[in-house]
């Protein structure tokens, strides 16, 4: 028997094992959990290490207890698609807050994920960023992460990015410099009394029903309730319910009233630094003046443009609103960051529901 025959074939043998092991693992994440987060090392240098996802990273598969969850209304990011997850710690619980906003008060240890990707002509996705709002010792605190360009792993930036992006868009090619905003820019959208709050997850921007995947179609605050994440949700007719702006078979009104919360609200309210302007752009505001008819703008400066009203009842070209939204120009664009081009869509609605005032 040839003893150095066989030891050399069992040594090869093992080497391509080991390889084939490796090429196969390669994008693949380790079996973490959020339930081994140390909250006393986050930021994390990686998004991989919290455990988020399971499989290979870029395909955004949940690991057990991160539930997803989509507002009606979504803020527009330059066309980007996004997902939403929320976890929270084996054994806590948020609760829905009595207020007209239906707030949320989340736990200690509670973690907001949302990814942001383009998909290209050829339907390749490039997921962009994912963006982190941790509550930890009572506050909240914002973790921006830029994914690689092998889109195996993202990176903890702390100073934001600027990268260029190809994109299709409803038949349309679209080349972008995407903007990543920068941890601290983080609170200029997500500030309320000076203090960095979540926007989305509101009791009345999910409740209706999601599409969770394997034949499962359910009311979101239902959902979190099941999963252990609300321990005060009665019933759905119990909440206000705000519509998604992209469904047709809803009323123009509530469609432009509904993007304008997501959209301007964040900022547009007693809360928040657009106070000062006494515009207010909340769901719930029936207050016309508030809401901009005939109102003349506080300070707008360079943004009226030569307008003299916020919002110009029968005329969207004589509405301040308006005019912002269809603007990409510094000092006139509103918002002021989050984006470089024009929601085309969402200026149409918005104008035609003033056009539609008598």
């Amino acid at each position: 028997m040839n003893w150095r025959k066989i030891i050399s074939c069992i040594a090869v043998l093992a080497t391509s094992i080991f390889v084939i092991y490796s090429c196969q693992t390669k994008a693949i994440v380790s079996q973490k959990s959020p339930n081994d987060i140390d909250f006393g090392q986050v930021p994390y240098p990686k998004l991989s290490d919290y455990g988020f996802f399971t499989g290979e990273l870029s395909e955004l598969v949940p690991n057990e207890r991160v539930l997803l969850y989509q507002p009606a209304s979504t803020l527009f990011s330059d066309y980007a698609s996004k997902t939403r997850f929320v976890w929270m710690p084996e054994g806590s619980t948020a609760s829905i807050m009595d207020n007209d906003w239906e707030e949320i008060d989340y736990p200690q240890g509670s973690i907001l994920v949302k990814n942001f990707f383009y998909d290209n002509a050829e339907g390749a996705r490039r997921v962009v960023e994912t963006r982190l709002l941790v509550f930890n010792e009572g506050k909240w605190n914002a973790y921006p992460y830029l994914w690689n360009e092998e889109q195996t792993d993202a990176d903890y930036k702390i100073t934001g990015a600027t990268l260029p992006i190809a994109f299709t868009h409803n038949g349309k090619d679209y080349d972008i410099n995407y903007v990543q905003p920068n941890k601290n820019q983080c609170k200029s959208c997500h500030n309320q009394n000076e203090e960095l709050k979540p926007i989305g997850p509101k009791a009345r921007n999910m409740n209706f029903e999601l599409d969770y995947g394997n034949g499962e179609r359910k009311n979101q605050l239902l959902k979190w309730t099941e999963m252990g994440y609300l321990d005060n949700f009665t019933s759905s007719e119990d909440y206000q319910s705000v519509p998604s702006y992209d469904h047709e078979d809803v009323d123009v009104a509530d469609r432009a009233r509904a993007y304008l919360d997501a959209n301007c609200g964040y900022c547009h309210n007693p809360k928040s630094p657009a106070s000062t302007s006494g515009l207010t752009l909340t769901w719930e505001e029936s207050d016309t003046n508030k809401l901009g008819y005939w109102k003349t703008p506080v300070a707008a400066g360079l943004g009226a443009g030569s307008l003299l009203v916020d919002l110009h009842p029968g005329r969207a070209d004589s509405s301040i609103i308006v005019h912002r939204m269809n603007s990409t120009e510094q000092g006139v664009a509103m918002p002021e960051i989050g984006r470089v081009l024009i929601h085309e869509e969402g200026v149409q609605i918005v104008a035609d529901w003033i056009n539609s005032m008598n």
